[in-house]
């Protein structure tokens, strides 16, 4: 499979936040969101073809339990179910960071990270990246039925999951309920995160204030980007 970056850091976002984890970035995404803070692995996916054996030996070179397939989308990615067994079979701990786009289909996983996404995700009209893709990303950017079968699969392998939005402005807010409702899973406010949309702290910042409001009155989870506050938004953290 083709991999961006397999990197030594420690979990910035959602329920694992500080846990030191090895990332392996895959290289491709079926979506083309406009604010994507890893556009070597979407926009213009770059990376070498590495084989499952290799990705695993360097994911074990770095000793740490917690491993993060993420990408681009790494469900789309060759091979990424030979992947999760493999490391499963290492006693790794598996996260994946989904879009929730992908069925789960039995991959070896202790947590689901689904972030769908939201309209604000969507490119615009006049963005010259996105000839070909705004219809595309719209139609396939939310599937209610695949993130409810992702928490069905993780409730009954005994995994956990949680379900992280990217949020830019109040009026999110309505289309989340509107997916929480759709999904019809049972969901506890305590299992969404809002994470502000934003690669610099000022912009997290700005966004920050009127989301913890809303976490407050709704009981959701303030997601922070801990890696940004740490190390700026570069490659490798």
């Amino acid at each position: 499979m083709r991999v961006s970056e397999i990197f030594h850091s420690i979990q910035g976002e959602g329920s694992l936040t500080g846990v030191p984890s090895v990332f392996v970035r895959t290289s491709g995404c079926n979506l083309r969101c406009t604010w994507c803070d890893t556009p070597y692995a979407s926009w213009k996916p770059e990376g070498p073809e590495m084989s499952v054996e290799s990705i695993v030996a360097e994911v074990l070179r770095h000793g740490s339990r917690h491993v993060v397939l993420t990408g681009g989308e790494p469900m789309i990615a060759p091979g990424i179910r030979d992947l999760a067994a493999a490391l499963r079979a290492e006693g790794r701990h598996i996260t994946i960071e989904t879009a929730g786009t992908v069925p789960p289909d039995g991959i070896a996983c202790d947590l689901a990270s689904l972030s769908p996404k939201l309209a604000n995700s969507t490119p615009a009209d006049d963005d010259p990246r996105a000839s070909g893709w705004r219809e595309r990303h719209e139609r396939l950017r939310l599937r209610p039925a695949i993130v409810r079968a992702w928490i069905e699969a993780m409730r009954g392998s005994g995994g956990d999951f949680q379900l992280k939005f990217v949020v830019a402005a109040p009026d999110d807010l309505a289309e989340i309920e509107e997916l929480l409702t759709s999904i019809e899973a049972d969901l506890k406010p305590a299992q969404v995160f809002l994470m502000p949309e934003g690669t610099s702290m000022e912009a997290l910042r700005s966004r920050g204030s009127w989301l913890v409001d809303t976490c407050l009155q709704r009981g959701f989870r303030y997601a922070h980007r801990l890696h940004i506050e740490l190390f700026g938004n570069k490659r490798g953290t």
